[in-house]
């Protein structure tokens, strides 16, 4: 249990790292299986080390240099292994006198596919998403990564205190200017431009991703944002103080992780079956009607039951954060995602208060961001107001909520999303909330015509959780999510359901796969025909509720 703030920031700081390592090495092993020749492709046009004497606007190249076929060991890193040879080159951007954007650029010797890809950050960024550019690189891709302009763990915002062209950086130009120099490079590299450009990315690389298609429309031709933490100011000041302040001033209301098992019993108990499928999974949790009053303890206070302070609190992060009038200002977290490696324990409840991944990010970014005060306390705070200054100080850096999305169709943009039902991160709804605004400023048709939203049963944060939640089979449009995107865009082919899968092991697919299940383009929900097997996708079909 942490026993201090520095203590708490670190374990929040280790638990993101895990977490984002884990997926990583996810996709990883998926790819492993991937039996494929990339001969013919466009190789290299020029030396790489030439590149360190390319001009770039506010950019220095600070190197360039041929990486060998095998082992690549990132700084700080654990080594990523099975690398074709590629040209890595290093750079720094400086938009501002106060900027320091470091960025990579990998790209194939051989067997480029004439496509980029960016790839974006989790958390508060701070790093190279090197794990990610692996992927993009063994898929025959040039790729880049940024790291927003700081180095920090994913938790810590300290580089924030003090500097507000940082906080711009991190909220959308480094990724602009990443994705400039990035084609600026391939260019020079390729002596060729390349034919389309994606950006995919989940959590804070979700609001990128939307960042780029609100601010940037000519970036990237198609874009992937899961789980986006896009309408970060409302999304922080729910997490911070619809869900972690109550428990710390009022200690009786917090709900212990050891509560959590009861709670996720209750919720299965009672809409599990709803569906038609009794399997642990809640296909569409809105249509759930839990009443958490049925937990509250009928005498003494035991982890099976609740206390009254914990009913109303239980209540308030299913709700989400509303006015005091009752106004909704932020949606809440859905039932049945209270378990599992990426559940409440981690986001939400902590081993204890103030140890949640939702304490530090709110705490962190309260007080170096919003606040600019290493010294504030949460502790008398107006919570209205500090949600005003929040929006005052941070909306337009960081907020990515802009539902006119017209430049980028007119440029034959594509966008997919995709949330968890299950996210204990950032809640469902918000995605949801932002593809309905989209809907409702262009039209159902014009919206639809560029414009797709899975929302997956059963998926925690960007992945993980009692569902299917792979959905990223190699080379298949109909189980590959980026494939779908890329043929819609090159071929002008619409996805339609795209089929989830959920391994054995999802360390070692290998191993056999456990169910699968299609997810259905918003608002259609998979229906269950039946009869069949309920572990098999094709007994499934897509229908509005």
């Amino acid at each position: 249990m942490c026993t201090s703030q520095t203590s708490a920031r670190e374990a929040g700081s280790g638990l993101i790292s895990m977490w984002w390592k884990a997926r990583v090495h996810f996709r990883f092993a998926l790819q492993l299986l991937i039996v494929a020749s990339l001969s013919g492709a466009p190789s290299f046009a020029g030396s790489c080390s030439s590149l360190l004497k390319l001009k770039l606007k506010a950019t220095t190249i600070t190197s360039a240099q041929p990486v060998t076929a095998g082992t690549f060991s990132p700084p700080g890193e654990q080594p990523i292994y099975g690398l074709a040879p590629f040209c890595r080159v290093q750079g720094v951007a400086k938009p501002s006198s106060d900027s320091h954007i470091e960025f990579e650029v990998w790209m194939p010797v051989s067997g480029w596919n004439g496509k980029y890809q960016g790839a974006g950050n989790g958390g508060f960024a701070g790093v190279i998403s090197y794990g990610e550019m692996a992927r993009a690189v063994r898929g025959g891709y040039a790729t880049s990564s940024t790291d927003t302009g700081h180095r920090a763990g994913g938790t810590d915002a300290r580089w924030a205190l003090g500097h507000p062209q940082k906080v711009i950086d991190f909220g959308y130009r480094a990724i602009h200017l990443t994705a400039l120099n990035a084609k600026a490079i391939i260019t020079a590299f390729y002596s060729q431009p390349a034919r389309y450009s994606y950006f995919e990315s989940c959590s804070d690389g979700g609001r990128e991703a939307l960042m780029e298609a609100q601010r940037y429309p000519s970036d990237y031709n198609g874009i992937l944002a899961g789980a986006p933490a896009n309408y970060w100011t409302l999304l922080l000041s729910a997490a911070f103080f619809n869900t972690q302040v109550p428990g710390l001033l009022n200690r009786a209301s917090y709900i212990p992780a050891s509560k959590l098992p009861t709670i996720s019993a209750a919720v299965l108990a009672v809409c599990d079956a709803e569906d038609g499928v009794k399997d642990g999974i809640l296909n569409d949790p809105t249509q759930c009607h839990f009443n958490p009053s049925t937990l509250i303890c009928k005498g003494t206070d035991t982890s099976a039951c609740l206390t009254a302070p914990q009913v109303a609190e239980l209540r308030k992060i299913y709700a989400g954060l509303k006015k005091p009038d009752g106004e909704q200002l932020f949606p809440g977290y859905m039932p049945g995602g209270e378990l599992g490696g990426g559940g409440w324990r981690v986001w939400i409840t902590g081993d204890a208060p103030a140890t949640s991944l939702q304490y530090e990010f709110g705490i962190n970014y309260f007080r170096d961001m919003v606040f600019d005060n290493a010294a504030w306390s949460y502790r008398g705070a107006n919570v209205n107001a500090a949600i005003r200054l929040a929006t005052r100080e941070t909306a337009r850096a960081l907020n990515a909520t802009d539902p006119n999305l017209i430049a980028f169709e007119h440029r034959g943009g594509k966008l997919i999303l995709y949330h968890g039902w299950s996210d204990a991160a950032i809640p469902p709804l918000n995605t949801v909330n932002y593809y309905k605004s989209v809907l409702a400023r262009l039209g159902q048709a014009q919206t639809t015509s560029f414009v797709r939203l899975y929302m997956v049963p059963g998926m925690q944060h960007c992945g993980g959780g009692p569902g299917p939640s792979f959905f990223g089979q190699p080379g298949d449009p109909a189980r590959n999510v980026s494939a779908a995107l890329e043929q819609w865009v090159e071929k002008g082919v619409a996805p339609d359901s795209i089929i989830a899968t959920k391994y054995v092991d999802p360390f070692h697919p290998s191993k056999g796969v456990e169910m699968t299940r299609p997810l259905c383009p918003y608002p259609q929900t998979a229906k269950y025909k039946g009869s069949g097997n309920p572990n098999d996708a094709a007994n499934f079909v897509c229908a509005l509720p």
